[in-house]
């Protein structure tokens, strides 16, 4: 298991979630992510998830 962090922001860069989450690969994550985005209804602000390695595998401006 790798440990991924999803962070999304407002426009004015106040920051509304930074979580940690394990995932078995990166289509897990992106996957884990984005029901989490839409789950608190956050899929339409900038948001981010980046491997604890730094790679990003998922983004939205």
């Amino acid at each position: 298991m790798t440990m991924y962090t999803l962070t999304v922001f407002e426009k004015d860069g106040e920051k509304l979630l930074d979580e940690t989450f394990e995932a078995a690969s990166e289509r897990d994550a992106k996957e884990i992510g984005m029901s989490k985005l839409t789950e608190l209804n956050y899929h339409e602000k900038t948001h981010r998830c980046v491997q604890a390695n730094g790679k990003l595998v998922l983004f939205h401006r």
